[in-house]
């Protein structure tokens, strides 16, 4: 078995002289991503990071995995840098805005911290198991969507630092299912290969985000109003926290038809209910915006994504200074403030990441 990675920058070097520091979960992703770089003749050395607690069980199955591969496991104690995506995690629902911690993670923490040791060891690239690409693109290289789009996880590295693309290697990009990929650990021999994969955000337990946020933030735990557009009320909840954008279960309220989550004011402690075209709109202010390439001077034509799993829409998008508008050519439903916009262009057959941005509020 063999398989080919595209080129992810220009090099006269060969493969067996680059030093690569793989970010080793003990998932099977970044375990298929060490192996598959390994055979390709990369000097390899894996990368595990504590950020909580109960990280000892991940931390087993990455020695595992380096066992396996004979390649040397680094691995840092990241909890206390850790605290401040966890800080962010429970700043924005006391916002009453739903956060995305992965996004967050990935700048800071796997394409922040890891880099930075990678570099101070002398390390040239650096790979993750993402479902993504890094490729080159008229001499420019660029974060692609993954070969399987319904596999693609170009959304969440859509924050990271441009400059450090040219020194990715996204190998799992060009894999085109997850039963490819556990087929070829299980070739690799890897014990990860029938490891089952996370749903949870990790330093959730059990994926229950409400019991973290309670006993962190205790004060987000007080009843209050559930109201419709024009202010009536509807009956009562106990904490914003609960809530997002979109929602339609667990309301706690029965109106005969399908309601939504349309507006959460954390200030009130007010959560706003409607029905589905209360919840659609066509623009979106989004800040703090990240460019992987040059920041378009004029409005761009882009697809657009607003959430994770978002296939994407048509729409325009307006620069404004580290700001930008998006305008839909279709409304949108669920248009969530603290979640990313990552905007889209067509490169020949795949989708770049031009770059994303915060959203910040619809725009009527």
């Amino acid at each position: 078995m063999h398989i080919g990675i595209v080129p992810f920058a220009k090099t006269d070097m060969a493969s067996h002289s680059i030093k690569v520091f793989v970010a080793i979960s003990g998932g099977v992703d970044s375990s298929t991503t060490a192996a598959m770089l390994q055979q390709q003749g990369y000097d390899c050395a894996g990368i595990f990071m504590i950020t909580c607690d109960d990280s000892r069980n991940a931390q087993i199955d990455a020695e595992k995995v380096a066992e396996k591969l004979g390649i040397r496991l680094y691995v840092l104690d990241l909890r206390k840098d850790f605290e401040q995506i966890i800080d962010y995690f429970c700043s924005e629902y006391k916002h009453g805005r739903t956060p995305n911690p992965c996004v967050f993670c990935n700048r800071y923490i796997k394409f922040g911290k890891l880099w930075e040791f990678a570099q101070a060891n002398g390390v040239q690239m650096f790979a993750t198991g993402h479902y993504a690409r890094v490729l080159e693109h008229n001499g420019c290289i660029g974060l692609y969507e993954a070969a399987n789009s319904a596999k693609d996880q170009s959304y969440a590295l859509a924050m990271i630092n441009k400059n450090i693309l040219h020194h990715v290697i996204l190998p799992m990009g060009q894999i085109l299912s997850k039963d490819q990929t556990r087929k070829m650990a299980a070739e690799f021999g890897l014990p990860s290969a029938h490891k089952a994969d996370s749903q949870e955000i990790c330093f959730i337990p059990d994926n229950d985000y409400a019991a973290v946020l309670e006993q962190r933030c205790p004060e987000l735990v007080r009843r209050g109003n559930i109201v419709d557009s024009k202010g009536k009320f509807l009956g009562e909840h106990h904490g914003v926290h609960r809530f997002t954008i979109g929602q339609r279960r667990g309301l706690q309220v029965a109106m005969g038809i399908p309601y939504y989550v349309v507006k959460i004011d954390a200030v009130n402690n007010i959560v706003t209910l409607g029905p589905k075209e209360e919840v659609m709109h066509r623009k979106l202010l989004a800040t703090g915006v990240n460019w992987l390439m040059d920041k378009p001077l004029e409005p761009i034509r882009a697809k657009v994504k607003i959430r994770y799993n978002d296939k994407g829409s048509a729409a325009t998008v307006i620069p404004q200074d580290d700001a930008v508008f998006v305008e839909f050519d279709e409304p949108k439903p669920a248009i969530t403030p603290g979640q990313l916009a990552v905007f889209y262009v067509q490169q020949e057959q795949n989708h770049m990441v031009l770059g994303g941005g915060w959203i910040e509020k619809t725009v009527d």
